[in-house]
């Protein structure tokens, strides 16, 4: 379960203390325990661990931006690199859950010593689903830029949404492979905002460390928000504990076994013994005896 001290997400709104207005919407997430417990259900290697913690970031505060409480995101990163990719999916309420294409690949770090997620993943697509409950999702899919995920969500932003955005994640792994902080930021500036306010904010985003140092700093989402905000009147307008959940059960992994087809299961009911079925997202495990597989089958 969450914890609302440690594991949370906020939203604000920001304004120029002349500016009649707020011009600028902002998000930030500190997400620890939601990295670990994605690591432990999947024992990722360092470098997936980034990888995996950064995207659920992204997908909390994108999750957040989500209309109605049913509303779903989906967040799939494809790749070439040995890793393969990401799939993430977060709701309205804080929840989020993900799984990698491989769970342990092992790469050289790169020169300034950071976990190269950019190399794992390689080069790709970022694609966006957000499952609004209509006839069909919307679905938007961009080339990644560097693959290291803050940056190619940026890009999302400006090219399929055309909001102007600046998006800051990480992930800070141990040497025994557990995750010390994980978490980020998403700054949004509103259409009518001024050549003031972007000129300021700019110079903010660029004087200000890097994600891994505010969060080595042990900094929370409000503290965040200051330093990238500084000289503007913030407005916290919601606080949200995070967490990692998974609504599987084993009548959605039946689902599941449905769809590999008669000539699947067939197989499987000729071994006469139970089969073992785990949940992409989370890994748990569910049994299924021949009878119940029979069953599956029959129905088919």
């Amino acid at each position: 379960m969450a914890d609302l001290k440690n594991d949370y997400m906020i939203r604000a709104m920001a304004r120029r203390a002349d500016a009649p207005e707020a011009e600028i919407r902002a998000f930030a997430v500190t997400a620890r325990g939601v990295a670990e417990e994605a690591r432990k259900a999947h024992e990722t290697s360092p470098v997936v661990t980034a990888g995996l913690g950064r995207l659920m970031c992204g997908a909390l505060m994108m999750g957040d931006m989500l209309k109605e409480d049913d509303d779903l995101l989906t967040l799939r990163i494809d790749g070439d690199g040995p890793v393969r990719g990401f799939t993430v999916t977060a709701d309205k309420n804080g929840n989020v859950k993900g799984y990698p294409g491989v769970n342990r690949v092992s790469i050289p770090n790169r020169e300034d010593g950071h976990l190269d997620v950019g190399v794992s993943i390689g080069a790709g697509t970022l694609t966006v689903i957000r499952d609004m409950g209509l006839k069909d999702p919307y679905v938007g899919t961009i080339e990644l830029r560097t693959g290291e995920i803050a940056e190619d969500l940026t890009y999302y932003f400006a090219v399929s949404e055309q909001i102007p955005s600046s998006v800051g994640l990480g992930v800070l792994v141990a040497g025994d492979e557990s995750v010390m902080e994980a978490g980020g930021f998403c700054i949004q500036l509103m259409p009518f905002a001024s050549e003031e306010t972007i000129t300021r904010l700019e110079e903010n985003i660029k004087a200000a460390p890097a994600v891994t140092e505010l969060l080595r700093q042990g900094m929370t989402p409000e503290e965040m928000l200051k330093t990238l905000l500084n000289g503007f009147d913030v407005e916290i307008q919601e606080t949200l504990p995070v967490q990692f959940y998974c609504n599987c059960s084993k009548e959605r992994v039946e689902r599941a076994l449905v769809l590999l087809g008669t000539d699947e299961l067939d197989k499987m009911i000729a071994d006469e013994r139970e089969e073992e079925v785990k949940c992409r997202f989370c890994n748990r495990a569910y049994t299924f005896c021949p009878g119940e597989l029979s069953r599956i089958r029959a129905r088919m």
